[in-house]
């Protein structure tokens, strides 16, 4: 939380939301997976190429370091004795000068000299090079001598992996050199010429004119090896038992008050407020709600960015853990009023020369395509971070998704938690029999077991458009997605007003099921919405062909819930909101 917090507040780019699961299985390796979204002219798009034999090939941004070298090597393999030795090969960062590169590349590219960019990462100037040649269908030639170095004796082969931060390699047209130049000196940057772009679709590295390395592009890239590794039909014992022949919670407010505290559902105020969420003023929506939202500057539109993804329910069923993630990802941009257009992933996942793991990728990557194309949301970019283990025990199998939505007039997003006293409270969908992998079953009994919750991608589809209609037809005051804790859990965050208590009421809820499930199942494609209009939304609904049913009033101090004229729960929103702010003080006192 720190170096995000420390990067991202330095650097001016906001944190404006986010997603935090705990898992004992994380204790070893902690995932920490970033989705940035910036904004681009559609016709001022600049690509990673390397394009015009004979421009030149620049360097520009911080010194080459030996930090960082075989950092991807070392994402490739497991942790155990002796890591420790390991930890030297991590980068560090700079976020000024991150800052202050980002303000000379977009100068630059504002010139017209610069005909390609891309940024150093993985491997280095290795991979840089070879991907710009390789995708133009040209070559690069590049001398090493001339790569600004912080550390002397530095070889070709720690040059070209290094991985040092706040890098990047340009092409600029032959005969412009100077501007692009003139804009990085200005910037106090390097901007050093370190070789050129040939036609001979091979990457070629010299040391003061010694050639070191001469490799075709596509042996680097697209013509590069690729793994077929053998894989077993993940099978987990623990998804097959029936969770429903658990004890029921004797007292089902004690067992609200349980779930509301539990670290992945208990407020990260803790967390968030160690973020600058609102840094170039124009963030809508920070964190707290289901998604994020910020305008775009000089339009009327608004982007929604929600991140989703639940170890639990992927390591019992790896297939529909990943549709779940999806749908979940997409359903939270879709209660803040926008129509989802686009999502990026990181897989994290052990080691994959472990059949039974890498069954567990496979399957994992068929259920989020399948969700994707359902849903007809693109996966646009994506991430893998594999060999997520020490001394041989694994992380849970862990797609995060990542998901943008669209609002097309911003003064009609949605927030999670009820607005006006006296509106009229539904629920949208139908709940089922979903306790597996359930926060109940894991809070309250302890344990990880059972089926997940099985999703109808249709009906999930349905609610979506629902949603985008009814905002942007201002039909809806509020939205909130019914997901883990199930309803129970929802009601109460709805009741929230962010950090404070803010308005509760009665709710009836409707179906047969035995008391726990009804108040706690996870079934997804459900919402809970507001409205003042009861005919509207009624419309609403039939036409979009998604169950509802109205479950009560906006207002009072307390959150009740009823069913078959029976209270199940029945506690003071003050009660509830301190169980869910309890988080904070038990971090606070840890970190002191």
């Amino acid at each position: 939380m720190k170096g995000i917090g420390g990067y991202g507040n330095a650097f001016g780019c906001p944190t404006v939301g986010g997603e935090v699961a705990f898992e004992e299985c994380y204790g070893q390796n902690p995932l920490v997976n970033a989705l940035c979204l910036g904004i681009v002219k559609a016709d001022a798009i600049f690509k990673g190429r390397a394009e015009g034999v004979g421009n030149t090939v620049f360097y520009v941004g911080a010194k080459t370091g030996r930090d960082g070298i075989h950092g991807a090597t070392m994402a490739s393999a497991e942790f155990g004795e002796g890591s420790e030795e390991k930890r030297p090969t991590v980068q560090v960062g700079d976020p000024f000068m991150e800052k202050v590169l980002l303000e000379a590349c977009l100068e630059a590219l504002k010139t017209g000299a610069v005909v390609g960019i891309q940024d150093m990462g993985a491997a280095g100037l290795t991979c840089s090079t070879s991907e710009m040649g390789a995708r133009a269908g040209t070559g690069v030639e590049v001398d090493i001598a001339k790569v600004p170095k912080r550390e002397t004796g530095m070889t070709a082969y720690e040059v070209m992996l290094s991985e040092s931060q706040e890098r990047m390699l340009l092409v600029a047209e032959r005969g412009r050199e100077q501007e692009v130049m003139r804009i990085f000196e200005k910037w106090d940057l390097h901007a050093e010429p370190i070789g050129r772009v040939t036609a001979n679709r091979r990457l070629r590295v010299f040391h003061d004119g010694v050639l070191e390395a001469d490799v075709p592009n596509e042996a680097l890239t697209d013509a590069a090896p690729v793994y077929d590794r053998p894989w077993t039909e993940p099978v987990n014992p623990a998804a097959a038992e029936n969770v429903l022949a658990l004890p029921p919670p004797a007292d089902l407010g004690q067992a609200l008050l349980q779930l509301l505290a539990s670290p992945s559902i208990a407020n990260k105020r803790w967390i968030y407020r160690q973020y600058d969420s609102t840094v170039r003023t124009n963030t809508l929506v920070g964190p707290g709600s289901d998604a994020a939202v910020v305008r775009v500057k000089g339009t009327r539109k608004a982007l929604a960015i929600a991140t989703d993804g639940n170890g639990r329910y992927s390591w019992l069923d790896p297939f529909e853990g990943a549709r779940l993630a999806v749908a979940e990802a997409a359903r939270n941009v879709a209660c803040s009023g926008a129509v989802p257009i686009g999502a990026t992933n990181c897989l994290n996942f052990g080691n994959p020369e472990k059949p039974e793991v890498m069954g567990q990728l496979v399957k994992a990557i068929r259920g989020m395509g399948e969700a994707c194309r359902r849903l007809e949301i693109p996966i646009t970019g994506g991430n893998v971070s594999l060999y997520n283990e020490t001394d041989g025990r694994a992380i849970y199998p862990t797609p995060v998704m990542g998901v943008v939505g669209l609002l097309e007039d911003a003064d009609t997003v949605l927030r999670r938690w009820f607005v006006e006293e006296g509106d009229l409270v539904y629920l949208l969908g139908t709940t089922g029999e979903d306790l597996g992998g359930s926060e109940l079953v894991k809070v309250v009994h302890g344990k990880i077991a059972g089926r997940p919750p099985r999703l109808d991608l249709e009906a999930e589809k349905r609610l979506h458009a629902l949603l985008a209609e009814g905002a942007a037809r201002g039909i809806l005051r509020s939205a909130h997605d019914a997901s883990e804790g199930g309803l129970a859990v929802t009601l109460a965050e709805c009741a929230f007003r962010g950090e404070e208590p803010g308005l509760g009421g009665r709710f009836d809820l409707p179906g047969g099921l035995r008391p726990d499930v009804l108040v706690f199942s996870e079934t997804p494609s459900r919402a809970v919405v507001t409205t003042p209009d009861e005919l509207r939304i009624a419309e609403l609904a039939r036409r979009h062909g998604v169950p509802w049913a109205r479950v009560g009033v906006v207002g009072g101090g307390r959150l009740t819930l009823v069913s078959g004229g029976a209270a199940l729960v029945d506690l003071p929103l003050e009660r509830l909101h301190e169980a869910w702010m309890s988080l904070e003080s038990l971090l606070s006192t840890r970190s002191a």
